[in-house]
């Protein structure tokens, strides 16, 4: 079915709009807008879509929007900013979900014909289910559904097994197309299963590197079936994302020094005894923390996920406020994989009334360090591990990391003696520039706040 030149215009339109959104989103500054921006274009695009000649099923779609839609609002106002990167998997396995519904009504229809229209549709159907399935996994590790990683043995086999029958499957059904039931159904039950047996094994720590490739995946499954229903505004929307998807993999997969290979296929475990450590973990008390930072003249906060869970950061921004008000420089250090999904800390900052110009990145702040009189660090671990430079046996060795420890003084903010996801301890907790402060994020920092506010 040819849509006519009006509906195409919104279309193309609703596409370009999704394009100056995703610009603007690479901002934190224009974020908002770029989501707003994109927000139009998405309801132009569906609206344009009613207007289609022989659309079928009115009443259904409407239905389907209102119930959707409905559900998004009331999820998106109530969410907790923590929650975020869960409600990202999970919507993002939805789109992936929704691409390989596309992709099956097609072919149990018998209406994906053409060698480049079948194969379009069997890439699209096999990417959106293996991100369907894999966000939901994401999804139940994010929420604590699932608290543990789990492998199967040689598991780097079955994967390899599972996608070799699900390419073949695919390769069958293109053959043969129009393809029978029971080849549609098994290449259908094997790709979800591809895209479960993948997620499972991958730990916390690997995450925001799943989540984001997940989000490729979704974007070109999305773009191929944007082709196999002749939507223009599909196929652009989709592989913008796509594309911008798979930058945003790479760029975090080089941020930890890992090839994506190795994250989907070799878990982040410890590996051996590594360099033996030195040294001792030395405790200090928030009325101590509180006065090496109310008298230096520089602080560099390092946030990490225990900041996140803690809710802390409306108070870490209120102690920060107290620090200036003193004279004190405050940054904050940003590693790009620091929490559970890209720009996670970013997210969280804002949301507090951080000012972007106090949110660095690694690569602006880390010669900054060395000038420090003190290095805040509240939740990280493995994003500040020195082990990362030296200790080859380590399953973060060259991982690009925070230099926290080049700071005068260090004080962590850690709920406890454990190691971050990677399993690794970590080298900074017993060098003689550091002190914990052993407790959760939240009431910590209102403890330090206390202590600052009888110095004044």
């Amino acid at each position: 079915m040819t849509a006519p030149f009006y509906v195409q215009g919104a279309w193309f339109v609703g596409a370009a709009l999704f394009i100056f959104g995703l610009k603007g989103m690479s901002s934190p500054a224009s974020a908002r807008r770029g989501i707003v921006i994109a927000g139009y274009g998405m309801l132009i695009a569906i609206a344009a879509t009613f207007l289609v000649p022989g659309l079928h099923n009115l009443g259904l779609i409407a239905l389907a929007l209102v119930l959707g839609g409905g559900a998004a609002w009331i999820s998106g106002q109530k969410v907790k900013m923590t929650d975020m990167p869960q409600m990202v998997a999970i919507y993002n396995g939805m789109g992936g979900g929704a691409a390989a519904a596309i992709a099956a009504i097609e072919f149990a229809r018998g209406d994906a014909q053409g060698l480049v229209t079948t194969t379009l549709a069997v890439l699209g159907a096999l990417i959106g289910a293996v991100s369907f399935t894999g966000s939901c996994v994401a999804w139940a590790k994010l929420q604590g559904v699932l608290r543990k990683a789990y492998r199967l043995p040689a598991q780097n086999a079955v994967n390899v097994t599972l996608a070799a029958v699900a390419i073949g499957l695919g390769l069958s059904m293109i053959a043969l197309a129009p393809a029978q039931p029971q080849l549609i159904i098994g290449f259908f039950v094997v790709a979800l299963v591809l895209g479960l047996i993948v997620t499972l094994p991958i730990g916390g720590a690997d995450m925001p590197v799943v989540i984001s490739l997940f989000n490729a995946f979704t974007g070109l499954a999305v773009g191929f079936e944007g082709y196999v229903l002749g939507n223009p505004a599909l196929i652009i929307a989709g592989i913008v994302v796509g594309a911008a998807g798979t930058l945003l993999t790479q760029l975090m997969a080089k941020a930890m020094n890992r090839p994506l290979s190795n994250i989907l296929f070799t878990p982040m475990v410890a590996s051996g005894p590594g360099e033996a450590i030195s040294g001792t973990m030395k405790e200090v008390g928030a009325i101590d923390a509180a006065a090496m930072m109310r008298y230096a003249s520089k602080v560099i906060i390092v946030p990490g996920y225990g900041m996140a869970v803690a809710h802390a950061q409306h108070k870490v921004w209120e102690m920060t406020e107290l620090l200036e008000e003193a004279g004190v420089e405050v940054k904050f250090a940003i590693h790009p994989v620091a929490g559970r999904m890209p720009g996670h800390m970013n997210v969280l900052l804002a949301e507090a009334g951080v000012p972007y110009d106090k949110i660095f990145d690694l690569e602006e702040i880390n010669g900054e360090f060395g000038q420090a009189d003190v290095a805040l660090v509240i939740g990280a671990n493995d994003v500040v591990n020195p082990s990362a430079r030296t200790d080859k046996a380590s399953p973060i060795y060259g991982m690009p990391i925070l230099d926290a420890d080049k700071a005068q003084n260090v004080i962590v903010i850690k709920r406890g003696k454990g190691t971050g996801y990677s399993g690794v301890e970590n080298a900074l907790f017993y060098t003689d520039n550091c002190r914990m402060l052993y407790g959760d994020a939240q009431p910590m920092a209102g403890e330090i706040i206390q202590q600052l506010k009888s110095m004044t």
